[in-house]
């Protein structure tokens, strides 16, 4: 009960001047602060057109994302980068992403697949599961009868054919062509096409011509032919190496015939070549120069060209040079070239540094998952992203990646169906205890969540780490510029 006194002093001051209300002293904020405080506030999406991803981490919406349906609005190009290190979802991003977009009929997808055990690669479940068999690249399989891609296939223009033989030779030296044998090899392969018509030409033609060129061939540079024959030998010498060497049986004949390039779903298995030798930029060179020649058409069907372990084209400047042609195919063909890599200092530091440089630039789209702090840095800097993007980057979990879609940046929480999990999550990937395996990304996706935490509970929890994160950094920021 009030005191009578107080009673008696509001009501005469009432009386006086009228009901006096108490009233709260203005906050000062800013407006990232002010972000971080009011909840529902949030970036806006990508619109609702397009395959979905999951969910905005901070808002709790959905993600929608199609290169195709933004390009000329908020996509400059419709190139997209995968960025982080194993056990984070990547995989299970690309192979869902993959599989939502064949639902539109206009869409065709060719994969190159570099990974995988137990003699199958890790898209051979969705290609069986679509009726697609995967086009297995294999040297001791091509010496039985098995896939074979001609660098000469009469598909492919004279043009493109010279390019391609400079790109594999060039690859395997490690080093340019000199001027005297880029000549041999131009007057091998020009005096190859003229002369036979009556079948595929092949490798061992243009070898068999390095080693005994024609007079013709040094009259028209009034040149000895023993120089012409000498120019050759160390072309020679490394295009033998797909005849008759460790390469054999996979370019040396004519193309396999029955690869269906009509198919919705195309897979290039190279799962059984070893990633870190010379054969695997030679083959990512083979594979993207045949399929500029022979798959890419004119005929408003949207194509997605998907490259995992693409470092290997990247990291090869002669290679790269070749992968930078083919992107400018995405304005005119329409295009989508998405290139899956561990680390950006595997690229931004090698032998193609300016290579690399100008396809990341064509890169629009950026989504990078959980990386180490310097390496998030470092990536930070290069793409441009902004520091509290920086910053998070290092505690993200399996399943959550920052998007940057052209300076669009949020943070993405990738949802996989019940429908969708058996094939992006073989029963291999989860019984096994390696770091290269994705049991990280289903034990995340699957919801069985560290502690028997409930799905809701752990997500608020994410939510309001971020939230408390970007907090703190805007404070920084604002006692920065005071």
């Amino acid at each position: 009960m009030r005191d009578p006194l107080s009673v008696l002093t509001d009501a005469f001051t009432s009386f006086l001047f009228g009901k006096v209300e108490t009233t709260r002293l203005p906050v000062r904020t800013s407006t990232g602060q002010a972000q971080a405080v009011y909840l529902p506030t949030a970036a806006p999406g990508l619109g609702d057109s397009g395959v979905i991803i999951g969910r905005e981490v901070y808002s709790g919406k959905g993600y929608i994302y199609d290169p195709f349906q933004l390009y000329g609005q908020q996509l400059p190009a419709p190139h997209w980068l995968v960025l982080g290190e194993s056990g984070n979802g990547k995989s299970a991003l690309e192979k869902t992403y993959v599989l939502r977009q064949l639902r539109f009929r206009d869409r065709q997808v060719v994969v190159l697949d570099a990974q995988g055990e137990d003699g199958a690669g890790e898209w051979n479940l969705i290609a069986q599961e679509l009726g697609i068999t995967p086009i297995r690249l294999d040297a001791m399989a091509a010496l039985d009868d098995g896939i074979r891609l001609n660098p000469l296939d009469p598909a492919i223009t004279t043009t493109g054919q010279l390019a391609l033989l400079r790109t594999i030779i060039e690859v395997a030296m490690g080093h340019g062509l000199d001027e005297r044998s880029g000549f041999a090899l131009k007057v091998a392969h020009a005096y190859v096409n003229e002369t036979i018509t009556d079948r595929q030409p092949v490798l061992m033609d243009i070898v068999e011509q390095l080693r005994h060129p024609e007079p013709e061939s040094a009259e028209a540079m009034n040149v000895d032919l023993d120089d012409v024959r000498a120019w050759g030998l160390d072309v020679a010498l490394v295009l033998d190496r797909l005849v008759d060497g460790d390469l054999r049986g996979m370019f040396d004949g004519p193309t396999t015939v029955g690869i269906d390039l009509d198919a919705p779903l195309i897979v290039f298995d190279l799962s059984h070549i070893d990633r870190n030798s010379i054969a695997m930029p030679i083959l990512m060179a083979i594979v993207g120069v045949w399929l500029e020649h022979t798959w890419i058409r004119p005929d408003r069907r949207k194509r997605i060209f998907l490259v995992e372990e693409a470092w290997h084209i990247i990291n090869s400047p002669f290679v790269a040079q070749l992968f930078q042609r083919l992107l400018k195919f995405g304005r005119r063909l329409g295009l989508s070239f998405v290139a899956v890599v561990h680390h950006l200092s595997d690229v931004v530091d090698g032998a193609a540094a300016r290579e690399a440089a100008a396809i990341l630039k064509m890169a629009s789209t950026r989504t990078i998952y959980a990386q180490k702090a310097d390496e998030a840095r470092a990536t930070g800097r290069v793409l441009g992203l902004p520091r509290w993007a920086v910053e998070i980057i290092p505690t993200l979990t399996p399943g959550i990646a920052v998007w940057d879609v052209n300076g669009n940046v949020q943070v993405v929480k990738h949802l996989v169906t019940e429908a969708e999990r058996p094939l992006v999550f073989t029963d291999r990937a989860m019984t096994e205890n390696s770091q290269e395996s994705d049991a990280a990304d289903a034990l995340e996706l699957e919801g069985r969540l560290p502690d028997d935490m409930r799905a809701a509970e752990w997500e608020a929890e994410q939510r309001a780490a971020l939230l408390e994160r970007q907090r703190r950094l805007n404070e920084s920021s604002e006692s920065t510029v005071a």
